[in-house]
């Protein structure tokens, strides 16, 4: 697989633990002090431990300046795509233009249904999604008259558009069997998945797959962004973990880069100590590799 050429990304992955209120928002602040790009947010509605995802991801835009936010990602069986275009607006414009957006299919059907949402099979669920992207772009889109899509699980009937977001807001996609990962590479900007839901080789397939579709509809493979969530801490790898030391955990993530593609690499530790030996010593070195391979200048 080849190198994409992207420019290196890294952020962090923080639990919305509610108790104490304030804990995932101090982490927040951290990963924007330590020099982080991006904070993410898992978005579990259904889980009571956890504050609201959007209303915390608004909370940190407002306690940040620089950092960009994104759900990782957000339940779409619980939140109303055309309603979620007009948030993800919203918290743009407010932000200054830092909000990205992951979006994912959902998984735990049994809370996502005692919370009054539509249990689907693994099908639907696939095309429930790329409906959503369809209403999420149709209500962005700037063109003349009303949003129209006609979906079998979402549909908006002339919706008004706008107003524009502060920046192009992207649309990454949380995949990890075939349906998903053709549907990336359909109508995705990136490429959103956890290092030890998927080992290197199915990495590898799964490019292979996001690019085979992204060529067939008509898209370069290279514009699709491939995200990767990883664990730091010191254990041996299995659960998805960077293994061994800080130099290890650079030689783990070198051929990620230039192998597999990957240029976003999240951070999924709550530990203050951990997010900042990863973004003193992690961080630039693996920028400095990659600028010496790429042959590039002052690192990528």
């Amino acid at each position: 697989m080849p190198d994409y050429g992207h420019p290196l990304r890294f952020g962090t992955f923080v639990t919305p633990y509610n108790a104490p209120p304030l804990q995932p928002v101090l982490l927040a602040e951290l990963s924007e002090r330590l020099g982080y790009d991006l904070v993410t947010i898992q978005d579990h509605p259904y889980q009571p431990r956890f504050h609201d995802t959007w209303t915390l991801l608004s909370f940190i835009a407002a306690r940040t300046e620089r950092i960009h936010l994104a759900p990782n990602v957000a339940n779409i069986p619980l939140r109303p795509p055309a309603v979620l275009a007009r948030a993800a607006v919203s918290l743009d414009l407010l932000s200054g233009g830092r909000l990205d957006l992951a979006v994912g299919a959902g998984a735990f059907w049994d809370a996502i249904e005692a919370m009054g949402g539509r249990r689907l099979e693994p099908g639907e669920s696939v095309q429930a999604l790329g409906e959503a992207i369809d209403v999420i772009r149709n209500v962005w889109s700037m063109e003349p008259g009303g949003a129209f899509t006609d979906g079998a699980y979402y549909r908006v009937r002339g919706a008004k558009r706008g107003p524009a977001a502060a920046h192009p807001i992207p649309i990454w996609v949380g995949a990890l069997k075939p349906r998903m990962l053709r549907l990336t590479g359909t109508k995705g900007d990136g490429w959103l998945v956890s290092l030890g839901r998927v080992d290197e080789a199915g990495l590898r397939a799964g490019n292979r797959i996001i690019d085979d579709a992204a060529a067939a509809a008509g898209r370069e493979p290279a514009s699709v962004v491939r995200l990767l969530n990883v664990g730091v801490r010191f254990r041996d790898g299995a659960d998805g973990s960077l293994g061994g030391s800080m130099r290890d955990r650079v030689d783990q993530l070198l051929p990620l880069v230039l192998q597999d593609g990957f240029s976003v690499f999240i951070v999924d530790a709550d530990d203050p100590p951990e997010l900042e030996r990863f973004a003193h010593e992690v961080i630039p070195t693996l920028r400095e590799a990659v600028a010496l391979e790429r042959g590039t200048v002052g690192g990528s």
